[in-house]
């Protein structure tokens, strides 16, 4: 365990960089790993997760080298071309990493077993084994204590796999991304529908490395909907690849410098994937000042500074349909919410249960604990906020973050713009995705 109290300590000014995001990260090193050739990378995330990646890359025959702080040399082993492990692979904390690998090795004929910590051993991987077991691999899972699946688990590849067409019953990113990789060794065409858009960085980044894939929209029973083709069997080719900062990561401290008053702060190279920027949409309703500076394209993905200053912010009703582009962001929404003038109500967040926490039910506990006025409903939070003034803080006991890193970054923030200060049980889970983050804190304050 390693407690630490956040507190006020002045407003946030100057300019900063966040680290590369963790999405884009996960796939360079998947993708130049499934390449023939060397893929360079720089700016890549040197979190805990990204590195689980990395190293089950390498059991599976990939070189991957770090050459220097962020950049990344990655020689790959073809479409096809993965290698038994000789031991189980311990994806630590990554729910990303899992359910990634799982499609990339259902098309494998290879039998692989997978561990994590005890947080991602508690999430469900139903969602992802379903459609996988349709293409034929063979997935034995652990059962959860409320009946799902989970990890440890063990996933018997098809060799060859059958192509499907699956509509997403839930908007998920992951198992999308987690079917076109089982496509990519995969003879025909397999096929995605998803009734709602949610992050793209796979396909982009799919095409990129040279795969057959297509993209469409077609309207559905429910309105417009996306269809993803890949054909399979395909070469891929290495790339060089500048990953963006991660809008996910930068999230903190944009509510930190639009919280805390006197705050100007500029924010580099942030990755605005439209898919990936539902929390500025929702915050710019709220009364957030945040502008971008700069903007630009790199590696096929939109980046821009922001320029953040303090603002002013009032309750709002956020639209269910720009969750899934800001699902990472709501524990740190909740957290201006908190501190906006009236109400904000949020729902269709059924997903937020099943992350490395229960985000719901843990953000309630933890902002009621630091003196805001939370209702904790089925499928989000009702928050009434204090119009700018300082939450109470936690002056007892410290808030648990039930490992998850997304959890201990909002309270921090949270901290800072509390009377007493707010005491987290554990920094520790801050590493799997944002290594550097209360030294970047602390160097704004210094």
């Amino acid at each position: 365990m390693r407690p630490r109290r956040f507190t006020a300590a002045g407003a946030l000014k100057g300019s900063i960089k966040v680290p590369g995001d963790k999405s884009i990260s996960h796939r360079a090193l998947m993708f130049g790993a499934l390449a023939v050739g060397e893929t360079c990378i720089s700016g890549l995330l040197e979190g805990e997760d990204i590195m689980a990646t990395a190293a089950a890359m390498r059991a599976m025959g990939a070189t991957i080298d770090r050459v220097a702080e962020g950049e990344w040399r990655v020689r790959g082993v073809g479409v096809g071309g993965l290698l038994q492990p000789d031991v189980a692979l311990d994806m630590g904390n990554s729910g990303t990493s899992t359910r990634l690998l799982l499609g990339l090795l259902a098309s494998h004929g290879i039998t692989v077993s997978f561990t994590g910590d005890a947080s991602l051993s508690k999430r469900p991987m139903g969602r992802v084994i379903e459609p996988l077991a349709q293409m034929g691999a063979d997935i034995l899972a652990s059962p959860g204590s409320d009946g799902s699946q989970t990890l440890p688990l063990m996933i018997r590849g098809a060799q060859p796999a059958v192509p499907i067409t699956y509509r997403l019953p839930v908007a998920s990113a992951q198992v999308k991304s987690a079917i076109l990789l089982a496509g990519l060794n995969t003879p025909g065409v397999t096929t995605v529908i998803e009734p709602v858009p949610t992050r793209d960085h796979s396909e982009r980044m799919l095409t990129g490395f040279g795969a057959e894939l297509t993209v469409e929209e077609q309207l559905g029973a429910d309105g417009p909907e996306r269809v993803i083709r890949i054909r399979g069997e395909a070469e891929l080719k290495p790339q060089t690849i500048e990953v963006p900062g991660d809008p996910s990561s930068a999230a903190f401290f944009i509510v930190a410098a639009l919280l805390v008053p006197g705050s100007d702060l500029i924010i580099e190279n942030v990755g605005l994937n439209p898919t990936r920027a539902g929390l500025i949409e929702a915050l710019r309703l709220m009364g957030a000042q945040i502008e971008e500076l700069n903007a630009r394209t790199v590696g096929g993905e939109p980046v821009a500074d922001l320029h953040v200053v303090h603002s002013p912010l009032k309750g709002t009703v956020v639209d269910p349909s720009i969750a899934p582009s800001m699902i990472d962001e709501f524990p740190i929404l909740f957290v201006a919410a908190a501190m906006a003038e009236g109400r904000t109500v949020t729902s269709g967040l059924h997903e937020l249960r099943v992350k490395e926490s229960d985000r719901l039910k843990v953000m309630a506990e933890a902002l009621t604990a630091a003196g805001a006025k939370i209702e904790e409903r089925e499928d989000g939070l009702v928050i009434d906020g204090t119009g700018g003034n300082p939450l109470a803080g936690t002056a007892g006991d410290p808030v648990f973050t039930h490992l998850d890193h997304r959890i201990a970054m909002s309270m921090a923030i949270a901290g800072l713009v509390s009377r007493d200060g707010v005491e987290l049980d554990d920094t520790r889970p801050i590493a799997t995705s944002f290594p550097a983050f209360e030294q970047l804190l602390d160097d704004l304050f210094s």
